[in-house]
């Protein structure tokens, strides 16, 4: 039988954290751990469109135990203050699960003057998960869920450390598939980093397949994707997964208790499918990549994520 959010065990005493919780995978990620019991922090940027989904939430689980903590990714003193506000309300935090992202957008820079898909989709992630760890150490069996895409494939050179904000040469494509090989990395590289410190936290990774979100509709509408995102755009809504088909590999990454960490969850056939685990290509560089990474990333937030 196929994986499905009824799989998910009681989350009871449970606190999960989902950025980008508003909407799409985020939402439909949030609603299947409400479901089971967990208390849902929905981190989220959009305040009109995060009470519309906490609405919608509460209409499905009318006893769901949610709290909403506002989240900037691009933002870095934003994703401070949201961080803090969570570490003094929670002892510990079981489930984070790293959803947010932007797609494929013209040239554009965060408030720090990071490119906007590193930004969010990797950077701000990075300083949120550094500043919430101490949360997550305390936690019996935690676990962080980075989501990544089949677009990290497109990633064909590394990230360069004397320009990871593509200054020299940006492509809106070239710099989703970058932000999505940083996210791919990150959750490798940080759980080497729980194994090497011997701690019972867990990072796995996740990707969501064709999904039929609003995130190609809003590439198309921001002028950065092309004739590239127009395509995509019609092929998922012609034959993409629903988001509460998509959101299926990040749910079953964060709650399977036969989940293991660095492991990758995915559609069965790359694009569509069931949620189930799929084997990691590693590179012969690989631990250069990651290492590559750890250093851009404390450089540029000026935040380290020691374990």
């Amino acid at each position: 039988m196929a994986w499905t959010e009824r799989d998910i065990p009681d989350l009871t005493d449970r606190t999960a954290v989902v950025t980008g919780a508003n909407g799409g995978l985020g939402l439909q990620t949030a609603l299947a751990l409400a479901g089971a019991g967990a208390h849902v922090v929905m981190a989220a940027r959009d305040p009109a469109k995060t009470a519309t989904a906490e609405a919608r939430i509460r209409e499905r689980y009318p006893s769901a135990s949610l709290e909403v903590v506002p989240l900037d990714l691009g933002d870095l003193s934003v994703v401070s203050a949201a961080a803090s506000t969570i570490l003094a309300a929670h002892e510990h935090v079981d489930l984070l699960v790293n959803n947010a992202g932007v797609m494929a957008m013209p040239p554009r820079t965060t408030v720090d003057g990071f490119e906007m898909q590193l930004g969010v989709d990797h950077l701000g992630h990075w300083a949120f998960t550094a500043q919430v760890l101490p949360a997550l150490l305390k936690a019996p069996a935690a676990r962080v869920v980075t989501v990544t895409s089949t677009a990290r494939h497109r990633a064909l050179r590394a990230l360069d450390p004397a320009d990871p904000h593509l200054r020299e040469n940006y492509g809106a494509w070239t710099a989703y598939a970058q932000a999505k090989m940083a996210n791919f990395h990150f959750g490798l590289g940080l759980q080497r980093r729980f194994a090497r410190a011997g701690v019972a936290a867990q990072s796995l990774i996740a990707h969501p397949g064709l999904s039929h979100t609003d995130l190609q509709a809003r590439s198309v509408r921001e002028g950065g994707a092309g004739w590239t995102g127009a395509f995509f755009e019609a092929l998922t809504a012609r034959t993409g997964m629903t988001p509460f088909e998509g959101a299926r590999p990040q749910l079953r990454a964060a709650t399977d208790p036969q989940a293991k960490g660095g492991e990758l969850y995915a559609p069965r056939f790359g694009s569509n499918g069931p949620a189930v685990r799929r084997p990691i290509l590693r590179r012969w560089d690989l631990q250069k990549q990651i290492d590559v990474l750890w250093q851009v990333s404390e450089r540029e937030t000026g935040i380290p994520l020691t374990v």
